[in-house]
């Protein structure tokens, strides 16, 4: 294959695209992607400050970078989840990371806050990723208001949208599919979320953090085993192999039809929320879930002591 853009020999194909690149041509093209995405989906502009949620996987690392590239003003969050021989390898690429590329970082240290993940694990009787990923979303939200981000942007791909739509579907999760999208707006105490590789694959992005020479952090969570999640990304992905670009079809169909019907359903019967009483985050309860699992697993320990 030839590369779509210059005629040299192709290192990446791309059967969605009708396409190949080269080493040198496919961060144009991702650039493209991400060009694309900021600016039809209005997600931010040169003057917004930028809070970018990172893992210290491909994708979070290769949005921030691109995004430092495209001339935006980033600055980098990793929470920290106090998970032995795991967190400290994940944290160690990020410090790494945005110190090589000159980038501001701020870590949150979930056992600094009195809930390592480790306890959630012991003391919550709910599935842990669930809970880890309310928690995470709970920090990234709560630090960018406070610290006066106009928006907070994640890594989240086209895999990962889709992947996430199909469990929500599954379950006509109607709240949920309300607001799934590439951006969700502002409300009264939530930032601005946005998701600037929805068009771009995992191979897609993990391709990028290649040639970039990016060193990430790819070993599994090791609580993570068994997650539906990734089941669903499996099943995609044998669709996307036997028919290309059906993940962007079924993904943009939904937001050109199905979301706003759901948006419709969810302003009429969803529930109001108010500040929760004990950390002012927005709540449909008078006590928010974060507080009541932080609650749950003092008491836990209490106990077993």
């Amino acid at each position: 294959m030839k590369c779509t853009r210059c005629r040299k020999t192709a290192h990446v194909a791309l059967p969605s695209h009708h396409s190949g690149f080269c080493a040198d041509c496919y961060p144009l093209f991702f650039t493209k992607q991400v060009e694309t995405a900021i600016r039809r989906e209005k997600m931010f502009t040169h003057d917004d400050r930028v809070l970018v949620a990172l893992s210290g996987g491909k994708d979070s690392l290769a949005l921030m970078l691109e995004l430092k590239l495209q001339g935006y003003d980033v600055t980098g969050l990793h929470i920290d989840l106090g998970i032995p021989n795991s967190s400290d390898k994940a944290r160690n690429k990020v410090e790494n990371f945005c110190e090589r590329n000159e980038l501001p970082l701020r870590v949150f240290e979930m056992a600094a806050w009195g809930l390592p993940i480790p306890d959630v694990k012991e003391h919550v009787k709910r599935p842990v990723c669930a809970v880890c990923g309310k928690l995470k979303r709970h920090h990234f939200n709560r630090i960018a208001v406070e610290e006066g981000f106009d928006v907070l942007a994640t890594g989240h791909n086209l895999d990962d949208e889709v992947a996430r739509l199909f469990a929500n579907t599954l379950r006509w999760d109607t709240a949920y599919l309300s607001d799934q999208g590439p951006v969700l707006p502002a409300s009264e105490g939530f930032v601005r979320k946005v998701k600037p590789l929805f068009r771009l694959s995992e191979f897609e992005t993990a391709n990028y953090a290649f040639l970039k020479g990016i060193e990430i952090h790819s070993d599994p969570c090791p609580y993570a085993g068994g997650a539906s999640f990734t089941g669903h990304k499996e099943l995609w992905g044998e669709l996307e192999h036997r028919s290309p670009g059906q993940k962007f079809q079924f993904y943009q169909s939904f937001l050109k039809k199905g979301k706003p019907a759901f948006a419709q359903v969810e302003k009429e019967t969803g529930a109001k929320l108010a500040p929760c009483t004990e950390c002012g985050s927005p709540t449909s309860a008078e006590v928010c879930s974060v507080c009541r699992i932080r609650a749950a697993v003092r008491e836990s320990k209490a106990q077993a002591e």
